[in-house]
């Protein structure tokens, strides 16, 4: 029934054209000087979305023609060195006339500061590229930092509204990267190379259910003949240094696109970790860890795009990203009794890593437009490879006597392969769209534990050793209808997902397979008042499926008796919300209110006997969560801008643990402030400040913390060599700290310390010889929705 469906959908769509069209033909001109100004990108755009529907260059003498304009479209004019004119179809196009850009570029970036904020569905849309905030950025994960609706932790990763993970577009198009390689392809990237970044946390249902949250970074694109390039170089330093080195080239010719982009990473850096544990009446036990992590990232990315004609674009993209790390953790386990006036036992504890990870990836795409009409595909493949061999040896730190000695040798194997289907037709003012996904993934996991016996012989250890896979494969369809009435726009999509999975602890004899089928509604609809007026409002359901570190049954251990170990029972969670938008200018505001079920989370379970601290993973039954957050630019002076954010969160979840029920309201807030200063002589400061208040869960307190960076920019010789020196948590005031709320069950405090307290300098040079534009023949729809 559902082919049938597609086939009759596609059918509809080839049959269809729109609405009456006509030909526009005209002149663009020097409003000063009145001469002809050749190459001036002549597009139109779609009222609705904003999207490209075709684009010409103008002519020597300045004139163009643009035939089979549709209904429901405007006219956008772009040169180099003019400003941009924006015309409806009813206004006079025989001749048009630009103004002059004013010189004084820098004057340009801080009076356009409305215009590096937008828009799209309700989504928050940012300049980057030429945007003063993000000039002393040293690289896209650092200007994540500071974008509004996103934060980044101690450990590189991403969220959005504080609690999501979302996946990362590049271009339109998801990116099939380990969170690894995807931290490194981030530092890779000088804020110079992106266009813009959106932030879409409640996505509609044309896109995967596992995605609550999108960030689409847009890079920008050599629309010139010839080659271009770009050297980015970042030195870390605190009590070591870190190195981040990447080249970026792009050579554009009449029809293809060819680009490479490599990197070389390597470094020192630490981590520090403090616990306490204990029940009333037992042992108290303090753990202190310090780690080092010596590394190297060799990344390497290929590609060519190539444009076939004016209906037809494919594009290929190879890549590798390789990873040693010589790990070295020291630790000790401190332990006396119930009054902490008697040692019970110190031990001393060691636990040296070598590690490395081998990444592949394969990307193609293929599209086909003709007027309203689009089909598009989009292959990925990855291939990553784990390795990992451990020593674990404590000892009686008085006596320096051995007290156990273990060994592990880890192999980790993960194949995705995906593939999807978009078809989409115009229709008036309506957009109808359909597409069907298949993705495959593989893991297997085999970690090997050898113990000294007694003998001083490595024996296998089948207790702590263990063998696992997961398998899952899952068919989803979609379909999607957007229509503009006037100022209203109306967006409504249906998405269907079979799941099926296969986990096998092998060393435990237990398999668990699960198959189910899901439909995901959504639906959205955005009002324009006016330019500076906008309302949005947006409701999505969602799917969150375990992952395999989550499933797998094995222990990953903090200290020797302190670990976490998989579920691989644990259910997929289900999330409804809505998201409500509302922009005035620069200023947007927004609310989100929702209910997940079968939220997974890990908990604590100490045993007083063996003194082991074990993190379990569950299935919790429901949570509730509102998030509400406003940002807004302020221009203080000619010279000083600042661009603040306040977001306040609410949490409320029904956790059993130890046979009672805890369900706490938990409320807390984040406040970021982003000052910018541009001085004489072309520098530019930045001072950037986040404070996060108390806040976590029914069980756990999350302390307060903060952070201050300071950094300043300046370019030269005409832009081309562009550097940075910045100090990021000046303070060193940002580390981690939880209690266990409940301490007549458990006392139990931990701290995390990461070496975010750098100095960071860094230098960009960009080259290349392209001279004149080349001829834009499509325009994928992503790259379209850009602006």
């Amino acid at each position: 029934m559902n082919i049938r469906l597609c086939l009759f959908l596609l059918l509809l769509f080839l049959s269809c054209f729109g609405k009456a069209q006509e030909t526009v033909k005209g002149k663009v001109q020097d409003s000063e000087t009145k001469n002809a100004i050749s190459q001036a990108e002549v597009s139109v755009q779609h009222k609705s979305d904003r999207q490209m529907i075709q684009k010409v260059l103008s002519d020597s003498s300045g004139l163009f023609q643009l035939p089979n304009i549709p209904v429901n479209t405007y006219i956008l004019i772009r040169k180099d060195g003019y400003r941009t004119r924006e015309l409806d179809k009813t206004e006079e196009f025989s001749l048009i006339e630009l103004e002059p850009a004013t010189e004084n570029i820098s004057e340009v970036v801080i009076r356009s500061t409305a215009r590096s904020i937008k828009l799209n569905d309700g989504n928050i849309v940012m300049s980057v590229s030429g945007n003063k905030d993000f000039k002393t950025s040293a690289n896209l994960l650092e200007v994540l930092r500071k974008t509004p609706g996103v934060s980044i932790n101690d450990e590189g990763g991403i969220f959005i509204g504080g609690r999501i993970t979302p996946a990362v577009f590049i271009n339109g198009k998801p990116v099939v990267m380990s969170s690894q390689e995807l931290q490194s392809y981030l530092r890779s990237l000088p804020p110079e190379m992106v266009e813009s970044i959106e932030v879409n946390s409640n996505p509609s249902s044309k896109y995967d259910a596992e995605f609550k949250g999108i960030i689409d970074i847009r890079l920008k694109r050599n629309g010139n003949l010839g080659w271009k390039g770009n050297y980015n170089g970042n030195i870390f330093t605190n009590k070591f240094s870190y190195r981040e080195n990447s080249l970026n080239l792009s050579y554009n010719r009449e029809k293809i696109v060819y680009s490479l982009q490599a990197g070389y990473n390597n470094g020192i850096s630490t981590y520090r970790y403090h616990a306490l544990q204990k029940l009333a009446n037992t042992n108290v036990m303090r753990t202190n860890t310090y780690q080092e992590d010596e590394g190297n990232v060799y990344s390497i990315q290929t590609g060519a795009d190539f444009r076939l004609n004016d209906k037809n674009r494919f594009g290929v993209n190879l890549r590798g990203n390789f990873r040693t790390s010589d790990r070295i953790r020291s630790g000790s386990l401190y332990t006396t009794n119930q009054d902490e006036s008697h040692l019970i036992f110190n031990t001393e504890s060691k636990n040296p890593t070598a590690y490395s990870q081998e990444n592949y990836g394969v990307t193609a795409d293929y599209s086909f437009q003709n007027k309203g009409f689009k089909i598009s595909f989009l292959g990925n493949y990855l291939s990553v490879k784990n390795k990992q061999i451990d020593d674990f040896i404590n000892s009686d730190q008085p006596t320096t006597e051995l007290l156990s000695y273990w060994k592990s040798d880890l192999l980790n194997k993960i194949d995705i392969q995906t593939a999807q289907i978009d078809v989409s037709q115009k229709i008036g003012n309506a957009d109808i769209e359909t597409g069907v996904k298949y993705s495959h993934s593989d893991t297997h996991n085999n970690i090997r534990y050898d113990t000294l016996s007694v003998n001083d012989h490595f024996v296998f250890d089948p207790e702590r050793s263990n063998m696992f896979s997961y398998k899952e494969k899952i068919w989803a369809g979609y379909v999607l209808y957007r229509q503009k009435f006037g100022k209203l726009q109306v967006n409504g999509a249906l998405r269907l997902e079979n799941t099926g999975s296969i986990s096998d602890a092998v060393t435990r004899d237990s398999v668990v397979s699960r198959n189910y089928l899901e439909w995901l509604p959504s639906f959205s609809t955005n009002y324009t008042f006016n330019k500076a007026n906008e309302l949005s409002l947006s409701y999505s359901r969602k799917m969150t499926r375990p992952v395999f570190s989550q499933l797998n049954p094995f222990r990953v251990y903090f200290s020797p008796l302190n670990y976490w170990i998989g579920n691989p029972y644990l259910l997929p969670s289900f999330t409804s919300q809505i998201k409500l938008t509302y922009r005035y200018k620069n200023w947007v505001t927004s609310l989100m209110a929702g209910k997940e079920k079968d939220v997974m989370v890990r908990y604590p379970l100490y045993n007083p006997k063996t003194n082991v601290l074990e993190y379990l993973g569950t299935n919790l039954p429901y949570r509730k969560f509102v998030s509400v957050e406003t940002s807004f630019p302020l221009k203080v002076t000619k010279w000083w801008n600042i661009t603040s954010q306040i977001t306040g969160y609410y949490n409320d979840e029904y956790r059993p643990y130890l046979d009672e029920v805890f369900a706490l309201k938990v409320y807390s807030y984040e406040i970021r402030v982003n000052q910018v200063f541009s001085l004489p002589e072309g520098y530019t400061v930045n001072l950037f400040a986040n404070y996060e208040s108390k806040t976590g869960n029914s069980l756990y307190i999350i302390k307060p913390r903060y952070t201050v960076d300071l950094s300043v920019q300046k370019s030269w010789f005409h832009n081309k060599l562009n550097t940075k020196i910045s100090y990021n948590n000046i303070f060193d005031s940002y580390n981690q700290q939880l209690e266990f709320r409940h301490k007549q069950i458990m006392d139990n405090r931990l701290t995390h310390w990461w070496d975010s307290s750098r100095l960071i300098i860094s230098v960009a040079y960009s080259f290349g010889s392209s001279r004149y534009q080349a001829k834009e023949l499509q325009k994928t729809e992503e790259e379209n929705r850009a602006r």
